[in-house]
């Protein structure tokens, strides 16, 4: 699963990796980002555009907000047929902009976390699933979830899963609103390039969501 992540690009960074003109105050320096927050995502309505999303995806269909809690991801196996993510899959496809994540490698009573980034240290998209909710009491709600599949050989050794991270031809598939046959893009839902990647042990501190500082991400 991915249940944390960064964003510690710069602005101009970002602004020239997405091709976008502008990023929504609070985008940038997030070292501890958490389920439940505002999160920077990019989507195609009608144009490629950052907006601020609610992390944890709420179905249409949900009685209240708090399924969400539940949907801070989505597996990429059969996603296409599970009945949260199948229409948002086909016409509200995302990247959830970030550039790195956590994840918890066991060790005999304790978990210790690793992070995870590209060697080049650019900025990247997870390929993610976003929705429109309206409570009962009137509340709007746009929110995301983070797809996911088997990990690659590099993190095989830390969790057994990893978030799906697009990139070039990719992303811009990814993103296409005219694509809408799903075993178009289902094969871009595969694990990174384990050789393009690092990863490596960093602070307890980060288990904490209040904690949100550059000592996160730091070696130890």
């Amino acid at each position: 699963m991915c249940g944390r992540y960064t964003l510690t690009s710069s602005e101009f960074e970002i602004k020239e990796r997405f091709a976008v003109r502008s990023l929504p105050s609070g985008t940038t320096s997030r070292y501890n980002i958490a389920p439940s927050q505002q999160v920077a995502v990019l989507v195609h309505v009608p144009e490629p555009t950052v907006a601020k999303l609610r992390w944890g995806l709420i179905p249409p269909w949900a009685e209240n907000a708090t399924v969400g809690a539940r949907m801070i991801n989505a597996r990429a196996e059969g996603v296409e047929n599970k009945r949260s993510f199948a229409r948002a899959v086909r016409r509200r496809r995302c990247l959830v902009l970030a550039d790195g994540f956590y994840e918890w490698r066991r060790l005999e009573k304790t978990k210790v976390p690793y992070y995870i980034h590209l060697k080049s240290e650019r900025p990247f998209g997870f390929a993610g699933l976003w929705e429109r909710w309206s409570g009962p009491g009137g509340e709007r709600v746009h929110s995301c979830t983070i797809i996911t599949t088997r990990a690659n050989t590099l993190i095989s050794d830390i969790h057994h899963r990893m978030p799906v991270i697009l990139d070039g031809e990719s992303r811009r598939a990814w993103l296409d609103p005219q694509t809408n046959d799903f075993t178009q893009i289902l094969p871009l839902l595969c694990p990174y390039r384990s050789e393009e990647m690092v990863a490596y042990p960093v602070s307890p501190e980060v288990n904490s969501p209040g904690n949100d500082s550059e000592r996160c991400i730091r070696p130890v």
